[in-house]
């Protein structure tokens, strides 16, 4: 794939995100470090637990979106897996139980982490589960993932060397997330926030543009290529596994991974932790406009006598994942090819700050914290830190593991995460849905969910066919695979229950489950109606898109 052919303006660009970047960076840090006393860790890990809603929801969509996000979802588009953008709406959903369900429990009790709930809703051996699952997780996938697209996609646009470009992030976004913390993490998300989508829009203007218009792309397409539903038989996203399968994923996601979840922990109150997820909901709705539209107008693009784009064949194989590169060298004019590299560096740090501060939380908070629990506010802060530096090695030393697999083994690394996310998902969904759920069944189902997940992973890895009716376990659909986790997860945790054991004492209980409370949502009106509005663009989207 050739580079981007950049004119001074667009470096100017560039350079100018950079530097707004450096700027709010040193303030914050600045202001951190004149921030001492007893809630030194509170402001390192939650951020003083002072933000409003914009700021919340915008750092939730941003710490989402990446660099391998963008690529994947404008291949999609441009491949005719239009569907995919599925994934992005079911999460609007997600976030509003998040925000409605979820939330409460998790402010309520004053937790840091995911893991520190799990101990007081069951006990210290599901805390150390999720713990230790969740670092190795990050380290071996989410990090070394993201650095591996983003420097792929930096490589690709400017012509640069893989690891002097995966070097050049890391340490940016590494310096102020180590010293600045959550703080500097949640305001460099927004102003990220506002390059990504400006870049996304810019490439959609210009793009529809050249194709003609929307009507013409339409026009130049099958059905299946703008339709958001697929049969029940499909082999990728089956409606049953859309509506069933992918909520699933989504709770696992969105409302329990800390990644994720340490934003709205930071917020100043329900309310507005709330309300910032409802605005993050809204903003998981433009994806399939920003990202996946791209892709299919680089397809049309590339039909007919004499296409605008020429997709490489790679391995015998289309690369459609090129499409945004590719278009964006297409059809952008001087300045907007800046503004795009912009906003795909901006989605690489984003991603990377997130899971940088949440990583370094989990291990200083559930692991490190277990074995010292005298340790004073400031020696945890500085672990924090040194644990972002360890993290941020192990991550770069992995990434030459993942280079030498397979393109199948790299997809099934990320795979693993979802594997293991219904069991998760159960045993968090129902902990705060009923108290007729304790530890032991939370361990029961946890170690099998996540076996029968390995046990897929393993068996597809090795290709190796079962007998029969068995066969259903590896030939079943993905998402309907995670149905079936999901529901011998939470018949695990109903069944298999301790009679000794009293109720969870959290005192935030199941009073505070707000979405079936009249009175807290009276109390919310504007909360209330901006998730009715939400839900109807939503129904609005599927209806259009059908």
């Amino acid at each position: 794939m050739s580079s981007l052919t950049l004119h001074s303006i667009d470096t100017w660009v560039i350079f100018g995100y950079f530097l707004l970047i450096f700027i709010v960076s040193a303030i914050l840090i600045a202001k951190s470090r004149r921030e001492e006393g007893a809630e030194n860790a509170r402001r390192y890990f939650l951020g003083g637990k002072g933000f409003g809603w914009f700021v919340i929801g915008a750092s939730l969509f941003a710490s989402n979106i990446g660099s391998e996000h963008l690529v994947g979802l404008a291949g999609a588009g441009a491949s005719g897996e239009f569907v995919a953008a599925q994934i992005e709406i079911i999460a609007a959903f997600m976030l509003l139980l998040l925000g409605w369900v979820f939330v409460p429990f998790y402010l309520k009790t004053g937790v840091y982490t995911m893991p520190e709930f799990l101990e007081l809703r069951y006990n210290s051996w599901a805390r150390g589960y999720l713990s230790w699952a969740s670092v190795i997780a990050y380290i071996l996938t989410k990090i070394s993932i993201t650095l591996v697209a983003g420097g792929l996609v930096l490589t690709a646009l400017l012509d640069i060397d893989f690891w002097w470009s995966t070097l050049i992030i890391v340490a940016v976004t590494g310096l102020y997330t180590i010293i600045g913390g959550l703080k500097a993490v949640l305001y460099t998300d927004m102003i990220q926030l506002f390059v990504l989508l400006g870049g996304a829009v810019a490439l959609v203007y210009f793009g529809l543009d050249a194709a003609g218009g929307w009507n013409n792309v339409v026009a130049s397409t099958e059905p299946s290529y703008t339709s958001l539903w697929r049969t029940m038989n499909d082999d990728a996203f089956p409606w049953t596994g859309i509506l069933i399968g992918a909520p699933i994923l989504g709770v696992w996601y969105w409302c329990t991974d800390q990644f994720i979840v340490q934003r709205v922990l930071a917020a100043k109150n329900i309310k507005v932790a709330r309300r910032g997820a409802i605005f993050a909901g809204f903003l998981k709705l433009t994806p399939m406009f920003l990202f996946v539209i791209p892709g299919l107008i680089a397809f049309v693009l590339s039909q007919g006598l004499n296409p605008l784009i020429d997709f490489p064949v790679i391995n015998g194989e289309t690369a459609y994942d090129s499409a945004l590169p590719l278009l964006a060298m297409s059809v952008l004019p001087e300045g907007f090819r800046g503004l795009v590299i912009a906003g795909l560096i901006a989605a690489l740090m984003s991603s990377l700050s997130s899971v940088f501060n949440s990583c370094s939380t989990l291990f200083t908070m559930d692991i490190y914290r277990k074995y010292k629990p005298e340790a004073e506010e400031a020696e945890l802060v500085k672990v924090g830190r040194w644990a972002t530096v360890l993290i941020i090695g192990l991550s770069l030393a992995w990434i030459p593991v993942l280079q030498s697999l397979e393109g199948g083994l790299f997809q099934k690394l990320q795979s693993l995460q979802a594997y293991i996310a219904p069991p998760i998902a159960a045993v968090f969904l129902w902990g705060v849905a009923t108290r007729r759920v304790d530890g032991r069944g939370a361990k029961i189902a946890l170690i099998v969910g996540s076996l029968l997940g390995l046990a897929r992973l393993v068996l597809e890895s090795t290709g190796v066919e079962l007998p029969g009716v068995l066969s259903v376990f590896t030939e079943m659909n993905f998402l309907h695979f995670a149905i079936f986790i999901f529901a011998v997860s939470s018949a695990l945790l109903f069944f298999v229950r301790d009679r000794n054991q009293v109720d969870w004492t959290v005192e935030a209980g199941a009073s505070d489950l707000s979405l079936l409370s009249i009175k807290r949502i009276t109390g919310n009106r504007t909360n209330v109606v901006l998730s009715a509005v939400l839900v109807l663009s939503i129904l609005i989207i599927w209806y259009a898109f059908s």
